[in-house]
């Protein structure tokens, strides 16, 4: 991570280039705050990145961004090289582009407040030590040495994923003025919170408390949006009409990636033509059948072992026909693919990178669940094709161009690639029964539940002003099977050897009617993915046979049927104070990290699986 100067400033692994600080996100650092700047900023040279392939996402990307996304990179990464540290050496220069926002500073000493494009802040940069790159207040009347300059912990931000410096000066002056300000930030209390802080102008005496860009205050007196785009260095072409919210630097909602994922699944039967599209970045380029023996004279194809040049170039062909034909792909549409594959093992290939297994459904559970497979190998590949801001990307609607309008783009034109991630696996998935899924759903109780969860979900959405109100929402079904993927992984974590946070669930969940040309789906896939070989060690898959997934079911059950919060956490119901989208659920029973849950740990409630201390009668499974 550098500025655009090529001066490092701290470092960043890889996935969190994805997930935590990706374009347009806030890094911050021991002593600056960072803005990731947009694709047109990036080095992209061979040896830098790496292309990663897989034709479905790709598709849909194109589907989404259009049809000039050609490839899937990772981010910069700096190769290993064994020798010392040279921090002026070209090859150690390598990075993703940042610059310094907020551009307003604050002198801890003096309080001064200013930006740096006034030039009394100095940047003072350590080759040897880039995190403990700095600003100075050199001019600071107070100190024997200049002290050390901090961000301005206060943004503005609107829902439409524009983000700005706070308006200091229109702020302490209640509008535009001419005065040639000199702002201090005075603070008056321990606790550094809005109430206690006032902006002073020097020059007028103006001031005014901070508690007043806030709440309702703020909604009178915050100005409308300029449209800014920092990390693209303009502003929206089109008229932003909202007004700017002030946010906190660091505020957990000031970025939120919008990212595709897909599990590499095999995507024909035949051993030939899969193989093919795995390799399809090296494939492509052939232009006939001498290439394909030019390559395997170079020892480029080895695992086409057993094929000959004839068939291989026949394989490519037929590739690029299906390619020609430009089938399109259903953003809404991920994981019936998965679904498919998933519940017919023994239909598919096993390759490299997928392979499944499926064993028998544990004693006591064939009532309630219809199938196990145990998926000894996977690959999830994640691309990022865009943000937002305020609202995270799940909470919009399912009509992918309501959340179309509030992304925030990656670059200023039209993306030739976009950035992304795999990471190899394992996992258990769990095929519910289908019947007595429906037989559960008919109950009075359970269509009551369903209704308080609908409208607890259309009063979240209308406090966000997320239209329409009643989108998105996926049915106590969804509830049931992300209740269960929760209490299973909290139980799996504690013998499979993986830290809780890489865990992951993938859920499953469509009614019979949802469309006419889909079959229902009730299944939960828990699997863990590491970009190294940490992810396919085995102790998740051995957790899945019949015996041992058993043990852990029951264990998993027994103990969502108490909560060490009981009876607060069991008394909960969805939209309990207008705030909740879960119902008896907390962090001592079946919350999960952020990076385990695909729903931000919303749509959860115990009380669906086993019997509660408060409601005895909404429970799928009967455990003794």
């Amino acid at each position: 991570m550098s500025y655009k100067d090529q001066k490092p400033v701290g470092e960043l692994r890889p996935t969190q280039m994805m997930f935590t600080y990706g374009v347009g996100a806030i890094v911050d650092l021991p002593y600056l705050s960072a803005l990731v700047m947009g694709l047109e900023d990036w080095r992209v040279d061979p040896g830098v990145v790496r292309e990663i392939h897989e034709e479905r996402l790709l598709q849909a990307v194109q589907w989404e961004l259009g049809r000039q996304v050609q490839r899937l990179l990772t981010p910069p990464v700096m190769q290993e090289t064994g020798t010392v540290f040279q921090p002026f050496d070209e090859q150690y220069r390598v990075g993703v582009p940042v610059a310094s926002f907020p551009r307003w500073m604050l002198c801890p000493k003096c309080r001064l407040l200013a930006p740096l494009d006034s030039g009394l802040f100095d940047l003072k940069h350590n080759p040897y030590h880039p995190e403990r790159a700095h600003y100075e207040h050199s001019n600071c009347p107070k100190g024997k040495k200049p002290p050390t300059a901090i961000p301005a912990r206060f943004l503005v931000a609107c829902p439409n994923g524009h983000l700005d410096d706070f308006p200091w000066v229109e702020f302490v002056h209640g509008g535009p003025t001419s005065c040639a300000s000199i702002l201090r930030l005075l603070e008056y209390g321990p606790g550094g919170e809005a109430r206690d802080l006032e902006v002073k102008c020097e020059t007028c005496g103006a001031t005014r408390r901070l508690s007043y860009a806030f709440g309702e205050a703020g909604r009178r007196t915050m100005p409308l949006c300029r449209g800014r785009r920092p990390h693209l260095r303009d502003y929206d072409d089109k008229d932003c009409d909202q007004q700017v919210r002030a946010i906190l630097l660091g505020a957990s909602n000031l970025w939120f990636a919008d990212v595709f994922t897909t599990l590499a699944i095999p995507l024909t039967s035949g051993q030939l033509a899969q193989r093919v599209i795995d390799h399809w970045a090296k494939l492509h380029l052939l232009q006939n059948e001498q290439n394909v023996a030019l390559l395997r004279q170079l020892g480029q194809l080895g695992d086409f072992h057993g094929y000959t040049d004839a068939e291989l170039w026949q394989a490519i062909e037929e590739k690029r026909e299906r390619d020609e034909k430009g089938e399109a792909v259903d953003l809404r549409d991920f994981k019936s693919p998965e679904w498919e594959v998933l519940t017919h093992p023994t239909a598919s290939p096993n390759t490299d990178d997928f392979r499944l297994r499926e064993v028998p459904v544990p004693l006591g559970f064939t009532d309630y669940l219809t199938r196990v497979v145990l998926v000894e190998r996977l690959r999830e590949v994640r691309a990022l094709v865009g943000f937002t801001r305020i609202d995270a990307p799940g909470e919009l609607d399912d009509d992918p161009q309501v959340v179309a309008d509030r992304r925030m783009p990656l670059s200023r034109q039209k993306p030739a690639w976009i950035p992304a991630t795999e990471v190899r696996g394992e996992g258990i998935f769990v095929q519910f029964n289908e019947v007595r899924i429906l037989e559960w759903l008919k109950r009075s109780l359970v269509a009551q539940r369903d209704d308080s969860f609908f409208a607890a979900h259309v009063h979240w959405r209308r406090r966000r002003n997320i239209q329409p109100e009643e989108g998105n929402f996926p049915g106590l079904r969804y509830v049931l099977l992300h209740s269960f993927a929760h209490a299973l992984m909290r139980q799996l974590v504690l013998e499979c050897g993986y830290a809780a946070a890489s865990v992951r669930e993938r859920i499953y969940s469509q009614g019979p009617d949802a469309s006419a040309s889909q079959m229902a789906q009730a299944g939960v896939l828990i699997y863990t993915a590491a970009p190294d070989s940490e992810g396919t060690l085995g102790g998740l898959v051995s957790l899945g046979e019949p015996e041992q997934l058993r043990r852990h079911l029951l264990s998993a059950l027994r103990g969502a049927h108490l909560c060490a919060s009981d009876p607060l956490c069991a008394e909960g119901l969805p939209g309990q104070q207008g705030m909740t989208l879960h119902g008896a659920a907390c962090h001592a029973c079946l919350f999960a990290p952020e990076t385990s849950c695909e729903r931000g740990n919303k749509y959860l409630d115990r009380s669906t699986l086993v019997e509660t201390v408060e409601c005895p009668d909404l429970a799928f499974f009967e455990v003794e």
